[in-house]
Order: C-alpha cells, then structure tokens, then sequence
C-alpha cells in the first residue's frame, strides 16, 4: 500500500511538472514568434547600450557598469517587462482561449507559474546580453567576480519580481494597454516613489517606505552585498503575486 501511495504521488509530481513544462515551452515558443517581444528586445538592447557607452565615455568602463546596474538597468526594466508580460494571460481573456485552456487537465497554479517561467526563460536571454560589457571590463581592466555575481542575482530577482507584478495585472483585464499602464503604474510607483518619498519623511513612515521600496533592497546587490532582509522581501513579494495570479485565473473558472 506505502509502495503503491508513492508511485501514485510520484506520478502526479511528474504531470504537475509536465504541465508546467508545456506551458512554458508554450509561451517561450510564442515570445519568439511575437514582433513586441522583438520590439522590447531592441529597446532593451539599445537603452542597456547607449547607457554603458555614456557611462564608459564620461566615467570609465568600471563606473559605467555599476551606473548601468544600480539606475538606468531599473529604469529600462521598469519599461520593458510589463510590455513582454501584458499578453500572457490578457490574450487568453480576450480570444477566449482562457476558457479552453480551463477545459483541459491542468491547474490554474500550473498555468500561471508556466507562464511566469516562460516570460522568465526570455528575460534570462535579454540578461545573458549583458555578457560582453563585463567581458570588455576583463580585457582591459580589473573585474570583482563577487560583485558580479552579486549583481547577476539582483538582477534576476528584480526582473521576477517585475515580472510576477505585470503578469497578475495581465489576469486582471482583456486589455494588454490597460495591463502594460497598471504594471507600469505600480512598477513605478514601488521602485522610485517610494524610495524619493523616504527622504522627505521622518520616523516610523520613512522606515515603512524604505522597507517596500524595491530599489532600496536591489542596491545592496548593486554594491556586492547579499543580505537575508532583501531575499525574503524579493522572494515573498515574487510568491505574494503569483498567489494573486493564481487566484484571479481561478475566479475565471468559476464565473
């Protein structure tokens, strides 16, 4: 009976896993087959490009890659994510394929963490883009391997975060504009607004908005410095949406 209750579970984690692994495959699949994936790949490639070259021409290659990372890497993520997010699930809501997708044997969970896994898989190549600026800092000057690693994973749970926040607006409306502003909005708000509203405040409301201010906890990373405080907050807010996600995805089930 125990062996049985085992094969039974470990069949069920592998078509759970199974089912995620489609449906990333499925929307990796359509962001290269998607002219606004390209689009935002170009901006990105452009904004990420002339940022470095700037910096390297007025302060030196060293500078210009921890200029890149701490400011102008946010703010060109700030625009761009919530583009490659908008279409991941208010296509679906508004063809109608959402509908279907809920016919077949898979879960509201599997379908949103597929999704985010595949907006996820094209962000890991936008970041691998990012390799020959601290190759050229190699050749011809002294590179932190630590502080790079450092800023690889900030960098990664910054564009996860971005990424859970734009697809949960996705699951919020059948318009991929209205998602894009929404995500754009709160992107904004919570990375810069907070951030420049702390400096005006004292106290307990200063503490408060140092503590939701993504940029804040991204800057540690950014200086080489990985602090437990700022992994729970991007972890935690990464669950905290694809919770909402799931819920709202789930809402449409029972409509």
């Amino acid at each position: 009976m125990g062996t049985y209750g085992c094969d039974v579970g470990k069949t069920e984690r592998q078509a759970i896993m199974r089912n995620i692994l489609t449906m990333t495959q499925r929307e990796l699949g359509a962001y290269f087959l998607s002219p606004i994936a390209y689009a935002v790949a170009t901006v990105y490639l452009f904004g990420t490009g002339l940022a470095f070259g700037l910096g390297t021409f007025r302060n030196g290659a060293e500078s210009s890659l921890r200029s890149l990372f701490e400011f102008w890497m946010v703010l060109i993520l700030v625009f761009v994510l919530p583009m490659l997010t908008m279409r991941l699930i208010s296509e679906e809501l508004r063809s109608g394929t959402i509908e279907t997708l809920m016919t077949v044997p898979i879960t509201e969970t599997e379908v949103v963490l597929g999704k985010f896994l595949g907006a996820m898989v094209f962000y890991l190549f936008l970041l691998a883009a990012l390799a020959p600026y601290p190759i050229l800092i190699a050749m011809y000057g002294a590179l932190d391997g630590k502080l790079l690693l450092c800023n690889g994973l900030g960098l990664l749970l910054l564009g996860a975060l971005y990424i859970a926040v734009g697809l949960f607006f996705s699951a919020c409306t059948k318009h991929q504009i209205v998602a894009v502003l929404l995500s754009f909005a709160v992107l904004a708000l919570a990375t810069f607004a907070t951030q420049g509203l702390a400096q005006l405040v004292e106290g307990w409301p200063r503490a408060l908005l140092q503590q939701v201010s993504v940029r804040t906890h991204f800057f540690d990373f950014v200086r080489g410095l990985v602090d437990l405080n700022h992994l729970v907050f991007f972890v935690s807010s990464i669950a905290f949406f694809l919770f909402l996600t799931v819920k709202r995805v789930e809402m449409r089930r029972w409509r």
